[in-house]
C-alpha cells in the first residue's frame, strides 16, 4: 500500500453531522484546510456545512470518502462495522482516523464497553484491510471545538497506529489545532484503553461542571 501524504490534505468528517464531526471540522476548516462533511443525506451535510461556514462542503458519506485525502470517522460505536465495510473501496489507500469510543451509558453514567477485537480502531482497521487507520481525538470535547469563542482547545491529543508514516501525519494535523498537541500513544493495540478512558473524562465533567481533556507532562 503506498499513502500519498499531503502537507494540506483534504479532510473528510463521516458522521460529520454529529457534535463531534462538526467541532473538528470546523477547527480544521478554521486552520484552513479544504473540509468535507459526510452523512447518509447530501442535503443534511450541507446544511450542517452551511451553518458552520469556513467554507466547509456536505456530500454523502461515499463521496465525503472518496474525495478526502485523510477521512475523520466521528460516528456511532452501534453499527460502526457496518457502516465502515460499506465504505470499504472509497477508504482505500487512505488514513482513516477513528475516534470513536465504545461506552455505554446508564443511571451511574458512562462506562466502557468490550470490543471483541480490543477496541473500535483496532476493529476498523480488520475492516479496512487496504487503509491505514489511526485512533486520535477521543478525549477531545465537542463543545469546546464548536465553541468559536475560543481562540484555542488546550488539550493533548493521543495518536495511536502501526505505521509511523500515517502517525505522524496525524500527529501534524492535530497540530494545526491551536493548542492542541498531538502526542505518539503508541501502537493500535494500545487503544482500548484510551477509547475507555473517555467513560471517567465524562464521569469529570459531570462531578466538576467542565470540559475536561488531557496533558502528557515531560514530553518536548
Amino acid at each position: 500500500m503506498t499513502l500519498v501524504i499531503s502537507e494540506n490534505p483534504r479532510i473528510g468528517v463521516l458522521g460529520g453531522t454529529g457534535d463531534q464531526g462538526r467541532g473538528l471540522a470546523l477547527r480544521f476548516a478554521m486552520s484552513g484546510l479544504a473540509v468535507t462533511l459526510g452523512s447518509r443525506s447530501a442535503e443534511r451535510a450541507q446544511g450542517a456545512a452551511d451553518e458552520l461556514g469556513h467554507g466547509i462542503t456536505g456530500a454523502t458519506n461515499a463521496e465525503c470518502a472518496a474525495n478526502s485525502d485523510i477521512v475523520i470517522a466521528a460516528i456511532p460505536w452501534d453499527g460502526h462495522r457496518e457502516f465502515l465495510e460499506s465504505l470499504k473501496a472509497e477508504l482505500a489507500n487512505k488514513i482513516l482516523i477513528n475516534c470513536v469510543n465504545p461506552l455505554g451509558f446508564d443511571k451511574e453514567g458512562a462506562f466502557a464497553l468490550p470490543v471483541e477485537e480490543g477496541s473500535a480502531a483496532q476493529q476498523a482497521a480488520l475492516v479496512l484491510t487496504e487503509s491505514v487507520v489511526v485512533g486520535a481525538f477521543h478525549n477531545v470535547s465537542a463543545q469546546l471545538l464548536l465553541d468559536t469563542e475560543l481562540d484555542s482547545v488546550e488539550t493533548d491529543v493521543l495518536v495511536l497506529g502501526d505505521v509511523r508514516e500515517a502517525t505522524d501525519a496525524v500527529q501534524a494535523l492535530v497540530d494545526r489545532i491551536p493548542g492542541m498537541r498531538g502526542i505518539y500513544g503508541g501502537r493500535l493495540r494500545n487503544a482500548g484503553q484510551v477509547e475507555a478512558f473517555t467513560a471517567n473524562l465524562i464521569s469529570v465533567n459531570r462531578r466538576y461542571k467542565a470540559h475536561a481533556g488531557i496533558r502528557i507532562t515531560d514530553v518536548g
